[in-house]
């Protein structure tokens, strides 16, 4: 560990303790979140947000993680290391009472020598992680001497002991939770840990943050082993993130499969009433907005005051720009916060010392006080931006008024497509085959590909429960195409008036008629083109149907298998020729149906009966439209046997920069994406 320069007095003084650790194993829920894969994770983000909070105060520059063998994590840091005096309340070290000790940390320190600015809270985390952990160790060096304390569920294994000398400063905290806990499993996911550590890295400039995947490495190893993996000589995968353009470089890196309306991205950093405030922004050449706020560093998936205060700023400056400048007529009217916020991509980053959340999952910010010093910080800084980038500030509002323009075509195309039909009773589409309930839980809209599979999926069905819509062909990729265009496609409008919820300001989940809707697609790149439209439709204009956990994929089988009576289905190569085994067919062996005559299976002796071995016949499935009724009924359709995927969307930022690269207009990004993937792709020749 490199050497840090102690800036504050940290002691024992600087701890208070608030209550034990006995909550946390019987309701781990309410400290971190699940019991599932984000609660296991969630254990690494708390440790590694100490180590950060050290970097925040200006103690620490190095960060390093690292998964090892056993489903253990290690976090070390080179900050000033947690106090290990004796603690005057508890009488026991500091670094115990931290430990394992919930709401003992220095964020309470009372004569304000603590954290200035936490994003968790220094030592809380680090008692839930205890708690939560079948093994935990943690060593601290600190003025010249190494110390250290093992523990287990919680509970110390013995006193802190001082072990050794050192030339370091710093913290190192090593667990692997507990499997009684955590009964989904205790593996980490690399790409989760190295997403989460690369945002981090960008938000604090000049922190350089290593994560090192060592679960696989062979030779000398030991949990205990005071020193970096790279001075162990060790084999194992690392990256390290150094980013000393802050939010400047993280807007550039959501941008980067965008094309930008100006080069420059804004930036402004600056205290005001003792809350720090930083704003990155940039236009894009797209219709969709990416807003990320953060406070002390902790993503707010909801927004909160902050967002509120900016969107205010946003939306007086760039309006009042245009009327000083006569970038816009008066006819055209004032811009509203959607109008400014279409094709905006924008960072905002709050820091302040007492921080309220509005939730336990700190998901949407509630300090008052962050709305004014956004608004007032990102006010001066981007009305200054505007008047001396006059060629920057025309692209804006030109970008602003076309959003104006299109947001009246689309009212007005949505009034009378929409609204009337909700007025007036529109009647249901003519290719719809509704079923008969009207108990939404239970009904389920299949959404299948041309008038063929349709028709035999109307053969098919439930028709209690079971609706179908076919659509004719590709519809409408609405990746870039704005609400009026989008609502002229009768295939889109089909489903939307299907589906009973309205679109964008009118959407209303609560009417949804359906709570699955099942996409089924050939089996086939068209196929495969098909349903990646209808996603990115859902994606962009009916994303609370799919958190809802109302959408899935059918999984129609590829291959019928037949050997006499006997009759399998196989959804893969591996298992159609896993089937063909069982049947005594070679594995890959295409073996034509022969069928024999009533008449000459009577003419055979028992002998022959015997001696003849009934062929295997084996049927590629290239479409729905293939299928008999009964077939799609067994296959696909009858819920007692069928193999559906349900949709979830487990990382927002990830899936929309996928859609961006899929679906956008940008061909290099595309390009480059299907040339990276094309070794898994399966293609059907």
């Amino acid at each position: 560990m490199a050497k840090a320069t102690t800036k504050g007095a940290y002691g024992a003084e600087q701890i208070s303790v608030l209550e034990g650790l006995e909550p946390v194993r019987k309701r781990p829920g309410m400290y971190i979140g699940s019991t599932g894969p984000d609660g296991l994770h969630h254990l690494i983000w708390e440790i590694f947000d100490n180590s950060r909070d050290e970097a925040m105060g200006g103690y620490a520059d190095r960060i390093e993680v690292t998964l090892l063998p056993g489903d253990m994590a290690r976090v070390v840091d080179n900050g000033r290391g947690i106090p290990v005096d004796i603690h005057p309340k508890t009488k026991v070290s500091a670094l115990e009472t931290v430990m394992t000790t919930l709401h003992a940390g220095g964020k309470f320190g009372g004569d304000g020598s603590g954290y200035k600015v936490s994003g968790g809270l220094h030592g809380v985390g680090a008692s839930v992680v205890n708690a939560l952990s079948d093994y935990t160790r943690a060593e601290v060096h600190k003025d010249g001497a190494i110390w250290v304390q093992e523990y287990s569920k919680g509970n110390k294994k013995a006193a802190v002991k001082k072990t050794g000398k050192t030339d370091h400063n710093g913290t190192i905290i090593t667990f692997q939770p507990d499997p009684t806990i955590f009964k989904e499993g205790t593996h980490f996911d690399w790409k989760t840990v190295v997403d989460r550590l690369r945002q981090q890295a960008y938000l604090v400039k000049s922190l350089r943050v290593t994560i090192i995947d060592a679960r696989e490495v062979t030779g000398k190893f030991d949990a205990t082993d005071t020193v970096w993996f790279k001075d162990l000589g060790l084999e194992a995968p690392s990256l390290t993130f150094y980013f000393e353009g802050g939010l400047q470089s993280l807007v550039r890196h959501y941008n980067k499969f965008q094309k930008p309306i100006h080069d420059t991205v804004f930036y402004c950093e600056k205290e005001i009433d003792n809350v720090t405030v930083e704003v990155g922004l940039q236009y894009v050449d797209d219709i969709s907005a990416r807003i990320v706020p953060f406070a002390n560093n902790i993503y707010n998936s909801e927004g909160g005051t902050h967002i509120t205060g900016f969107k205010m700023a946003l939306t007086r400056l760039i309006n009042n720009y245009a009327k000083k400048n006569n970038l816009v007529k008066e006819a055209d009217g004032a811009f509203s916060g959607d109008d400014v916020l279409e094709g905006l991509t924008v960072v905002v980053s709050v820091k302040l010392p007492e921080i309220q959340f509005e939730g336990q999952t700190k998901a949407k910010l509630g300090s008052m006080e962050a709305q004014g010093a956004v608004a007032s910080v990102f006010g001066d800084a981007f009305g200054t931006f505007l008047e001396e980038h006059p060629d920057e500030g025309k692209a804006i509002v030109n970008k602003v008024l076309l959003a104006l323009r299109a947001r009246k075509a689309a009212k007005a195309a949505k009034e009378s497509i929409l609204r009337k039909g909700a007025l007036e009773g529109m009647t249901l589409p003519g290719k719809l085959a509704d079923c008969q309930s009207r108990d939404a839980e239970e009904s389920e809209l299949f959404i299948v590909e041309g008038d063929s599979a349709g028709g035999t999926a109307k053969m098919g069905r439930d028709r209690r429960t079971q609706a179908i819509l076919p659509l004719r062909g590709k519809i409408l990729n609405v990746e870039r195409a704005r609400l009026d265009r989008m609502l002229a496609s009768q295939e889109i409008k089909n489903l939307v008036i299907a589906m009973g919820t309205s679109i964008c300001d009118t959407f209303d989940l609560s009417k949804m008629r359906y709570h699955k809707i099942l996409i089924a697609t050939d089996a086939d790149v068209d196929g495969a083109h098909i349903r990646t439209l209808i996603l990115t439709l859902f994606y962009r204009y009916f994303r609370e149907v799919i958190d809802a956990g109302y959408i899935y994929i059918a999984q129609p089988p590829l291959y019928k298998i037949k050997k006499g009576k006997e009759i399998a289905y196989a959804y893969s190569d591996d298992e159609k020729n896993s089937v063909l085994k069982s049947m005594g067919a070679g594995a890959g062996e295409e073996i034509e149906a022969t069928e024999e005559t009533e008449e000459a299976a009577e003419e055979e002796g028992e002998d022959e009966k015997k001696k003849r071995t009934a062929k295997v016949s084996v049927q590629r499935y290239k479409g729905l439209g293939e299928m008999n009724a009964e077939e799609l009924w067994e296959t696909t359709m009858d819920p007692a046997h069928r193999v559906i995927k349900q949709v979830t969307i487990e990382d927002a930022e990830e899936a929309n920069e996928t859609f961006d690269i899929l679906m956008g207009t940008e061909v290099g990004p595309r390009k480059s994406f299907i040339q990276s993937n094309a070794k898994m792709a399966n293609l059907d020749i």
